[in-house]
This record gives C-alpha cells, structure tokens and sequence, in this order.
C-alpha cells in the first residue's frame, strides 16, 4: 500500500476488464433472448411484454427454461423470472422489494469454501466478480437443494441468481 503527498492511502479497487467477454441478453421475466437486432434495441421484451431486456456474461445468462431472480447491490429482489414464480410457488409481485432471504438461504451453513450466498450476490451487484456457483435451497424447506450460478447483470448493474436442480 502506498500513500499520497498528504500521507493518505492511495488505495483502489482494480476492476477486471469485461470489455472481452460475450454478453447475452435476455429477457427480465420470460429469460428469451431477442431474435433479431430491432429486438435488442426494445427496453421491454417483445414477445411477453413483461420483463425489460438485461444482459450478462453468456456464461451466467439464463436460457427460457431456467428459473432466475435479479438482486441489487442491498440484496433486495428486483425480479422473478416467470418459471422462478412456480418453483419457490411465489408471485414476482410478492416477492419484489424483499429480502432474497426470505426466499432463498445457502445449503451448506459451514460452507468452508468463504464465500456466502450474500458476498456473492453483493459483488455481483457491483459487477465485480466473475460468474461462480453455490448450492441453496429454499428458506424454511430443508431436504431441497439447488445449483445456483451467481453473476452480474444490469442495466443497472444488479447480480443474476440463476437456479438449477441439485447435482
């Protein structure tokens, strides 16, 4: 660590350069990416006309069929994918502007490896993490487990839960 004229530390976050690295977009609450390039330019998806066109690293993107959840930097949801609503058997509306430990809590308590489901969600909100994956399950259900791919999406910068069937 070095210091300044005015002895003050000179400290700073070094970002990774994402400028190389393959973006998707997709769609905010249906997860369908658009089919041509009049498509992409639409803030709103135009084929359910509910979500708002996001994107993400292609490798922490979902497909239409996964089941996802966007969470800001406060890890507060700020959407439900439509086949999230079935499997935590909630709507986007009930769940939005809560908590995502309300509905979902890491599977492994004492997780050795040092990274929570919180720190991975709050640096992914800040972009600055790569993708990474974490087994959760739903809170107050014991016995279910899911893979999770954690990454960042936006606009605005927000992290991607994407969920998957325990491995």
């Amino acid at each position: 660590m070095s210091t300044d004229a005015q002895g003050q530390s000179s400290l700073r976050v070094l970002q990774r350069d994402r400028s190389t690295e393959p973006l998707k977009v997709f769609c905010g609450h249906c997860g369908r990416s658009p089919d041509n390039e009049s498509e992409a330019d639409s803030r709103v998806c135009t084929k359910c006309g509910l979500g708002l066109m996001l994107q993400a690293p292609a490798d922490a993107a979902p497909g239409p069929s996964d089941p996802f959840l966007v969470v800001d930097g406060a890890l507060t949801i700020c959407a439900v994918s439509r086949i999230a609503e079935r499997l935590l058997e909630v709507s986007e509306t009930e769940a939005v502007n809560r908590h995502v430990a309300e509905f979902l809590v890491p599977a492994d308590a004492e997780s050795s490896s040092g990274e929570s489901l919180a720190s991975l969600l709050a640096w992914a909100a800040r972009g600055e993490t790569p993708s990474a994956q974490v087994v959760i399950r739903p809170a107050n259900t014991f016995g279910v487990r899911y893979w999770a791919r954690v990454g960042p999406c936006g606009p605005p910068t927000a992290a991607l839960l994407v969920l998957a069937d325990a491995r």
